[in-house]
């Protein structure tokens, strides 16, 4: 619906000396691959976006609960809320002990965007940071596979399963996702899927229903800027990977990843490894068959 208002080389900051980014390695890419949509403060969507009071309490929300978790990891986190930026990304920074997220107010007003989307984002970033393997470029020596290169950064696959397997959940916990997700619109084959992953717990259902629609919001943006059908909970990409993919899965992949990661039965405060892929995760190795990470961008390694 947006046009361009103006071209944005989004994440000039990926020239900082010193700094690694979790973008593309021209800068031009973050949460979203590169686009030069650009909307203004003042200006959302006609059926949705979100007021700047949602976009700050969704990272207030998210902030709260993985400052000090990154504190205890010895780094300090800050949040960079570009309210007034029309940039429709996100983007994750490390540099030293300062571990950044910097959120943008072009996202947020983009008309598919709901607070539990924007939830989302925040989380995928900080998946960046914490979110585990596999890494990106780590099964090439490195981000870029040169020397020095770092595989600080979880890849795009593993922050968007770490967003739902365990930060929204962690986010959402003690709200009445009851009484929240009787509001929405569920389509039936989420509501079916949630209600056997949870064993028939109301509140467990609840949770997994709103943590796979926030993904469902940021799908939908996926697909709006692709210009691609919408994806769907029952229409999961049939795509088998040769190897993991570092890089943006298609829209369908990522709302299969929001799902599944939804779908895990392994618990929010099991952590993930940063070394290893199984840790924390649901995994074939361990006998699991539902909340798996799609093979459309992920390679389980051999046993």
């Amino acid at each position: 619906m947006f046009k361009s208002l103006k071209t944005t080389a989004l994440l000039v900051g990926c020239s900082f000396a010193g700094a690694v980014l979790a973008c593309s390695m021209n800068g031009q890419g973050g949460f979203l691959p590169e686009n030069d949509l650009y909307i203004p403060a003042g200006m959302k969507g006609i059926n949705g976006g979100i007021t700047e009071a949602q976009f700050n309490s969704a990272i207030d929300k998210v902030e709260a609960i993985y400052a000090p978790i990154i504190s205890n990891l010895g780094a300090k986190l800050e949040i960079d809320r570009k309210w007034d930026d029309g940039t429709v990304n996100a983007y994750a920074q490390q540099s030293g002990k300062t571990w950044k997220v910097a959120m943008f107010g072009g996202l947020a007003r983009h008309e598919t965007i709901t607070e539990d989307g924007m939830s989302l984002v925040v989380c995928h970033e900080i998946g960046h940071h914490i979110g585990g393997a596999p890494k990106k470029g780590g099964s090439a020596g490195g981000w870029g596979g040169g020397a020095g290169a770092s595989t600080w950064a979880s890849n795009e696959g593993q922050a968007d399963y770490f967003a739902t397997l365990k930060c929204l959940r962690k986010s959402f916990l003690n709200d009445d996702n009851i009484a929240i997700v009787s509001t929405m619109t569920v389509p039936k084959a989420l509501t079916d899927a949630c209600k056997k992953s949870s064993k028939n717990d109301k509140e467990d259902n609840a949770l997994c229903i709103r943590t796979s629609m926030a993904g469902k919001s940021v799908a939908d943006l996926f697909s709006a800027l692709s210009k691609l059908p919408l994806a769907k909970f029952d229409t999961p990409d049939a795509k088998v990977v040769t190897k993991t993919d570092d890089n943006h899965p298609k829209a369908q992949c990522r709302l299969d990843t929001y799902f599944q990661g939804s779908l895990c039965e392994i618990g929010m405060n099991e952590d993930v490894s940063q070394k290893e892929e199984v840790k924390g995760t649901c995994h074939g190795s361990l006998g699991h068959k539902v909340g798996l990470r799609p093979l459309c961008w992920f390679k389980p390694k051999a046993k």
